[in-house]
């Protein structure tokens, strides 16, 4: 019997183990596989932005979100940021990457940060810097933290 539970409890621990192997292996990633796993991700997120497509918008964020913007202040939680991309962003406001500006950094045992700059658009709403603090989980990656910050005019 007790071999029984020693031999159960060590297998237990050879798959926590494993799981959590995988798990620093994907956010310590070589920085080429993860910048193109962020830049793959953030198109998503972007594309999800820009066609309004809030089901997407919701898979790729973490419930427990926070999102920080100069101009507004503090959001908390998914939904809150859906509501407010459904409120005032749907066809009004998108969003593109300004090319080169895309930068990665993992974060060891949580996931990756990037920071991008976001130039005025058609609508000459503005330009602004994010930075978005993504985390690897079983279930994928979440954007967890935001932040929008240097809002200001679009340069003519």
């Amino acid at each position: 019997m007790k071999k029984a539970l020693f031999l159960s409890t060590l297998s237990l621990w050879v798959v926590f183990g494993v799981v959590l192997s995988r798990a620093r292996a994907q956010s310590n990633a070589a920085p080429e596989d993860l910048f193109k796993t962020i830049q793959a991700l953030d198109m998503r997120l972007f594309d999800a932005y820009n066609h309004c497509d809030l089901t997407t918008i919701s898979s790729l964020v973490a419930e427990d979100l926070e999102f920080y913007h100069d101009k507004t202040g503090l959001a908390r939680g998914r939904q809150s940021l859906v509501d407010g991309i459904k409120n005032n962003i749907c066809g009004k406001v998108t969003r593109e990457l300004v090319p080169g500006t895309l930068q990665v950094d993992p974060i060891a045992n949580y996931g990756a940060v990037h920071r991008f700059y976001h130039p005025g658009d058609a609508n000459n709403v503005g330009e602004a810097q994010f930075v978005t603090l993504w985390q690897h989980k079983d279930s994928g990656w979440q954007v967890t933290r935001a932040i929008s910050f240097d809002h200001r005019a679009a340069a003519k």
